[in-house]
């Protein structure tokens, strides 16, 4: 059965709407300081982005995920403001690392806004450095156009990443559909091979360690 063409096929015709909130939503909790480890929605992002086989629906994901990711950051910026230096001593962050979090401030301490955009494509901290934003005192002003900037550049990326996917996995499934049988008789067959040598020369190597004793003894 042609397993990934009908997994694709099955999400490709769930309703839209529900497909595309379900992913801003993973998407929002991820990007919340919390819920980054608990929220897969990265993973979700490239999942849904299978579906995304014509320009509206690439377009239509592509800017749900992006309000929703600078909505996220935007609710981290205002817990980090809310709760100030402090933070940084909560079970929360501790959960992250406080070398997470202290390379997070350091950064946005030399960077400014744009450690908030080139934050977005690292793992971890893109969770941390809004809250971090908050409570370093960057202006909001600042924080917004560079968490909207990183996310619709990061959402762009992924979604490409996985319309791409979603295509390569239908054609390679359709070459091994029709091919498999050769592909795999020809692994088979290279496997076989490779043993067969290493069996041999093997053998070839006791027979030589069994042959050097008895050399030895005959010349003593």
């Amino acid at each position: 059965m042609a397993l990934v063409t009908d997994l694709l096929t099955w999400l490709q015709g769930l309703p839209e709407p529900g497909l595309v909130a379900a992913t801003g939503g993973l998407v929002f909790a991820e990007c919340t300081i919390g819920l980054g480890f608990i929220a897969p929605g990265e993973s979700g992002l490239l999942v849904a982005a299978t579906t995304a086989t014509s320009v509206s629906r690439f377009l239509t994901l592509w800017a749900v995920v992006t309000v929703c990711a600078a909505l996220g950051d935007s609710l981290g910026y205002a817990i980090g403001k809310r709760f100030g230096p402090r933070l940084r001593e909560t079970k929360l962050i501790r959960k992250y690392g406080l070398d997470a979090w202290d390379k997070a401030t350091g950064v946005l301490e030399r960077r400014g806004a744009w450690a908030v955009f080139f934050a977005r494509f690292l793992p971890v901290i893109r969770t941390l450095t809004p809250a971090a934003s908050g409570t370093s005192g960057l202006p909001f002003r600042k924080f917004l156009p560079a968490a909207a900037a990183g996310a619709a550049c990061w959402s762009a990326i992924h979604i490409g990443i996985g319309a791409a996917l979603g295509e390569a996995a239908k054609k390679v499934e359709g070459a091994l559909n029709t091919g498999g049988l050769v592909i795999v008789g020809v692994l088979v067959g290279v496997a076989v091979f490779f043993l067969l040598r290493y069996k041999k020369k093997k053998a070839l190597a006791v027979t030589a360690e069994e042959a050097t004793p008895a050399k030895i003894g005959a010349a003593d």
